[in-house]
């Protein structure tokens, strides 16, 4: 005869049970490293651009030879009145082909001559 108190089968409903949430907790890590990399990435494209700035060239284009393309889309360079640049990157979302939200980063040289 059969009982009812067998424990046959309880780990896998245990580990089908908590499968979302690993995944969850795995596209969440991977959204948190896009961000962290788009931040990264930011503040070295401003120095770039400022630099660029500096020496009389085009901001965007020194910006976006430092970003890989998938930053380059949504990029705004921003030049000030006192030299400096801003410029402003979206963060990719880990899932899908949107963004979830603006990362400015501002960088100043002194003009070369």
């Amino acid at each position: 005869m059969l009982s009812l108190r067998t424990d046959d089968g309880q780990a896998t409903v245990e580990l089908v049970a908590l499968l979302p949430l690993v995944g969850l907790l795995v596209a969440l890590l991977w959204q948190a490293l896009l961000a962290g990399e788009t931040v990264w990435l930011s503040g070295g494209a401003a120095r770039a651009a400022a630099r660029a700035v500096a020496v009389g060239a085009d901001p965007s284009a020194a910006a976006r030879g430092v970003l890989p393309e998938r930053l380059e889309r949504g990029m705004r360079v921003e030049r000030e009145s006192d030299g400096a640049v801003t410029l402003v990157l979206r963060v990719p979302a880990a899932l899908g082909a949107g963004t979830i939200a603006p990362v400015a980063a501002r960088a100043h040289f002194e003009a070369q001559r």
